[in-house]
């Protein structure tokens, strides 16, 4: 569109130009006494315009002339920063390939060059970040090679492009270096010198997903399980892990927390410091109950732990896998000879609601026997052991019912009981 109005204009002026010379008749008279000379304006006119063009050019061609000493400086730097980039990228590919030999040299060639044009004034665009990145590469690529001493040389340098409390993009950058000098530390198995490198981020950097990752593995190190539950949680909130993979996790590091507790009352306050959702794990529940009881908790306590995942088991028999089942009734029964009439109960009715559940068949039997309720217990330890899947179970049934023989001085049923007890393992 641009040619075709060019066109039409240049069309016009050329039919413009047709008609005033045309038609034109006027002179144009120089006296020079005592000399007259006549002059067509056609030519006046074309002599001007001509004059006007040669000068014009003369004037570009002088003006080139005396640009070529800039034009060749600027030719010179051109290439130099071309070397720079292309040594650059040549970094970070070999970086990538695994070359790190080859990565590291490239970026320290890099360096040379933005240093050779920095000594002769040339500014280079945005050389400031390249060489700090070059430094990150060289680090990186150190790293890889196992040479700390140069890693953290370079690291060093990389900080010092970027110190505190600079612009935005310096901030940025530092922040970059900081964090990637924590997975190196990390790396190490150094926890100290990583969880030190992320405390000198700043708060929003440091709720950053990469650096909670970090984190995360860095406490777990420490054993600073309490830090890393915490982290771990804020990941599950950021959507870092999958769900079950946050929980996974979560119920891990949960646990580890209740297995270091080294009394009742360190238990109780970590039991206090989880999460409801956390303490409705069975894991953790039935755990916690059972680290509570080692320790010589309150069995009572121990039940009220035990409540949430004592429901889910009766009320949605399928919800809870049996090897949970299976540590539910084992953390229970050490507390059965203390059980209070209310949870008796809970056990009877959960007994009579399922009646094929051997399990719950034969928790009801062991607490009618702490209970004395001789026969009782003895029906229903009877009618359990058939179908009791775990041996240790099995064989504790037929302990308990040799020792309910024993009491009623049947000596041949004792000694089956007891026999059968030994078989069961």
């Amino acid at each position: 569109m641009r040619a075709a109005l060019w066109l039409l204009a240049l069309f016009g002026v050329a039919v413009a130009a047709a008609l005033f010379a045309g038609n034109n008749q006027g002179t144009i008279t120089l006296y020079w006494p005592p000399y007259r000379i006549d002059f067509s304006l056609n030519m006046v006119v074309l002599l001007l315009v001509t004059s006007f063009v040669t000068v014009y050019a003369a004037l570009r061609a002088l003006a080139a002339l005396l640009e070529l000493p800039h034009q060749a400086r600027r030719w010179r730097v051109q290439q130099k920063e071309r070397a720079m980039h292309s040594a650059m990228l040549d970094a970070l590919t070999h970086m990538l390939a695994g070359r790190f030999i080859r990565s590291r040299k490239a970026a320290l060639s890099a360096l040379v060059k933005e240093e050779a044009l920095a000594a002769a004034n040339e500014k280079v665009p945005h050389g400031h970040h390249l060489r700090a990145l070059a430094h990150m590469v060289a680090a990186e690529s150190s790293h890889a090679l196992q040479d700390r001493a140069t890693r953290e040389s370079q690291l060093q340098l990389a900080l010092g492009l970027a110190p505190a409390g600079g612009s935005a993009h310096e901030q940025e950058l530092r922040e970059g270096v900081q964090m990637r000098g924590a997975r190196w530390a990390l790396d190490d198995r150094d926890a100290g010198a990583a969880l030190e490198r992320l405390a000198a981020l700043p708060h929003g950097a440091a709720r950053r997903t990469l650096a909670l990752r970090i984190k995360l593995k860095a406490t777990r190190l420490a054993r600073q399980t309490q830090e890393a539950l915490d982290t771990a949680r804020l990941l599950g909130k950021h959507r870092a892990f999958s769900a079950d993979a946050a929980q996974s996790i979560v119920r891990g590091l949960a646990i580890e927390l209740i297995n270091s507790a080294h009394d009742t009352s360190q238990l109780q306050q970590t039991w206090l410091q989880l999460e409801q959702s956390e303490r409705n794990m069975p894991e953790l529940a039935i755990q916690a109950a059972q680290r509570l009881v080692n320790l010589g908790g309150e069995p009572a306590q121990a039940r009220a732990w035990l409540v949430p995942v004592w429901e889910r088991m009766v009320q949605l028999p399928n919800a809870l896998p049996d090897h949970h089942a299976l540590k539910l009734v084992r953390a229970l029964e050490p507390g059965l000879d203390t059980l209070d009439a209310a949870w008796l109960a809970r056990i009877e009715s959960a007994q009579l609601a399922n009646p094929r559940d051997a399990r719950l068949q034969y928790l009801a039997g062991v607490a009618c026997l702490k209970r004395q309720l001789w026969g009782k217990a003895q029906q229903l330890l009877t009618q359990a052991i058939p179908h009791l899947t775990d041996s240790g179970l099995r064989a504790s049934a037929w302990r308990h019912l040799a020792a309910l023989a024993e009491r009623r001085n049947d000596g041949e049923a004792a000694a089956e009981a007891w026999k059968k007890a030994a078989l069961a393992h």
